[in-house]
């Protein structure tokens, strides 16, 4: 019988895998705070019409990559549960805005807000992309100045600065314009497509009647070679949405973030509007953004709410873990080891007492004195601390410092205190 392995597309985060993982989410956390985003947590599975009106019908995630799954009429059901079918999040702003309308929230804007967790694709696994995967995203409700973009588009490049990756990464940015210049916009490229129709892949083919946007982010050779020549969004821009992105790029000139205009930067649903962005990075082969974002004005209106101006970003935990310069080390404790059976209880009581203290502490379970160390080595302990006999009749304990091998002799009394002189 072979053994049990993870499902594939999944991936166990061990320890050491784990503390990088953390160390994002952390810093994450800790720098949008800053900027005045509050964390709130969304279920990781929605009724599936939350994200087919948010993410389109025709969108491949929609039609390839949702695992949904069909509701039991059980016991207790509600009227809204019978038939309906629930889908694990394949991604989270949609889960904030409907959280943002069945919260009640319109009443409170500004509303800023920010996530973390697990995210769910159907899709092959590949490096950085897997099927259950983690995100950490920001969302700004509310506000429809360009300051809000620009904000938001900060909290990212602090936080990638935090994580010492401002090197790896470019800033990509675009705008999208208002709902006059992107219907301008979408009439040019099918009009463009339509005379190269027979050079289309089947999939464009079929996007250029109902989102010919999508066609720019084809991945057919032929496709792409159509979009070089395509029309640019900036030629269709109106007097508005030329000022709204230069007070976007303004401010972020302002603030010393730099950036490169990519006009093939787009997103394909209607309620997408200004600016578009991503940082990307050449570190990991294809999947080259590791955080996008945009504006979103019409997205709640579309989920049934009012109107309501929003722009945020997300950025996959993964793919920033990957790009962290060096592994983050374990804690190095302090390791207890009594020697003896009259020692035990000591030595119980003032591994408590020390981690009450803020120490990390191990105890030496078992072995003889020699093997104890071993294992206070092999873990990258900070120092053991000795229990016998003659220590336990004085009320001390043998401290050995193990980076330098010196040891003394201090009261049980002192113990944290002197550990705490140790670097």
């Amino acid at each position: 019988m072979s053994s049990l392995q993870p499902v594939r597309g999944t991936h166990d985060l061990l320890p050491e895998a784990m503390r990088r993982h953390r160390a994002v989410i952390d810093t994450a956390r800790e720098v949008a705070a800053r900027y005045g985003f509050q964390e709130m947590a969304t279920p990781i599975f929605e009724f599936t019409e939350v994200f087919k009106r948010t993410l389109g019908d025709t969108s491949d995630i929609v039609t390839k990559e949702m695992y949904t799954f069909a509701m039991g009429a059980g016991k207790g059901s509600s009227a809204d549960e019978e038939g309906a079918t629930i889908t694990l999040r394949p991604e989270n702003t949609a889960g904030v805005a409907r959280a943002f309308i069945s919260g009640g929230l319109a009443q409170q804007v500004p509303v800023k807000a920010f996530y973390a967790g697990p995210m769910f694709r159907h899709e092959r696994p590949q490096k950085g992309r897997q099927r259950q995967f983690h995100q950490f995203g920001v969302e700004l409700i509310g506000v429809a100045q360009p300051q809000a973009d620009i904000e938001v588009i900060a909290c990212g490049a602090h936080i990638l600065e935090a994580l010492g990756l401002s090197d790896a990464v470019t800033l990509e940015l675009n705008t999208l314009g208002d709902p006059d210049s992107r219907t301008a916009y979408r009439e040019a490229l099918v009009a463009y497509f339509s005379a190269h129709h027979d050079s289309l892949s089947e999939d464009s083919r079929d996007r250029l009647t109902r989102n010919p946007l999508r066609i720019l982010d084809s991945k057919d050779e032929g496709d792409r070679k159509l979009v070089a020549d395509a029309p640019l969004f900036e030629d269709y821009l109106n007097a508005g949405s030329r000022d709204f992105f230069a007070a976007v790029r303004e401010g972020l000139e302002s603030l010393g973030i730099a950036y490169r205009l990519n006009p093939r930067l787009v997103r394909g649903l209607d309620y997408y509007c200004h600016t578009a962005f991503e940082f990307t990075t050449d570190r990991l082969g294809a999947q080259s953004a590791v955080m996008a974002g945009g504006r979103y004005d019409g997205l709640i209106e579309t989920m049934g709410g009012p109107a309501t101006p929003g722009v945020g970003w997300a950025s996959g935990i993964e793919r920033l873990a990957m790009l962290l310069a060096e592994d983050i080390p374990a804690p190095r404790p302090v390791v207890v080891v009594p020697v003896g059976e009259a020692a035990q209880a000591t030595a119980l009581t003032v591994a408590q007492d020390l981690r009450h203290a803020g120490f990390v502490v191990e105890l030496g379970y078992s072995g003889n004195l020699k093997k104890r160390l071993q294992r206070a080595n092999k873990m990258n302990a900070r120092a053991a601390l000795l229990f016998g006999e003659e220590e336990l009749a004085a009320g001390n304990a043998t401290l050995r410092d193990l980076d330098s091998g010196e040891q003394e002799l201090v009261s049980l009394n002192s113990l944290a205190e002197r550990l705490s002189r140790l670097a």
